[in-house]
């Protein structure tokens, strides 16, 4: 069974596709963060994440490099989308977001085996990511993908250094946590 194969089979629908996110993308990328990100007011988050969007310029070396991949609708329009990189000598998922309005359709769980499959296949041995310990679509919800937690003397020096950087950004320092998978 092929990826899209398995995404059909996942949502449950033909409307949906991943792919690999081409130029003419990077337009509609920012619309679909802020969405996302403004479920977080529900949190008491939404000064912090209002202005917290990945820059342009990351999204389109992302795509350059084959890390940047989409969720796109029927009509090939774009309504989530996931950013890879590398932290140390694993594979990170830098960011993933799925506008509200097609949430809960399992896009963001075939986004995130996009970036698995892609971070296999390209030889690294794990994934992670860094996320919210308590928002119910973050660091619970990587649990239910085979991530997990890691301890704090489990955190490479690159992974302390990018909760740092985040932290400094404005991101609740008691609530933010690094997590890995094994691939």
């Amino acid at each position: 069974m092929n990826f899209n194969d398995r995404m059909t089979h996942l949502t449950g629908l033909n409307q949906y596709h991943i792919r690999l996110a081409r130029e003419e993308d990077l337009s509609a990328l920012p619309a679909i963060e802020r969405a996302a990100n403004a479920l977080f007011a529900n949190y008491g988050l939404a000064e912090q994440f209002a202005h917290l969007l990945t820059p342009i310029e990351l999204l389109r070396a992302g795509m350059k490099t084959d890390r940047l991949w989409v969720a796109a609708d029927d009509l090939d329009q774009p309504v989530g989308f996931a950013l890879a990189g590398v932290v140390g000598d694993n594979a990170h998922l830098d960011e993933l977001d799925v506008h509200p309005a097609h949430g809960q359709r399992g896009l963001g769980a075939a986004l995130v085996a996009a970036v698995c499959e892609w971070a296999s296949a390209s030889g690294y041995r794990a994934i992670t990511l860094t996320t919210l310990r308590h928002i119910p679509w973050n660091a619970p919800w990587y649990l239910r993908l085979g991530f997990r937690v890691l301890e704090e003397n489990e955190l490479s020096q690159a992974l302390r250094d990018l909760l740092h950087e985040e932290i400094q950004r404005g991101l609740p320092a008691d609530q933010r946590v690094a997590m890995r998978r094994e691939l």
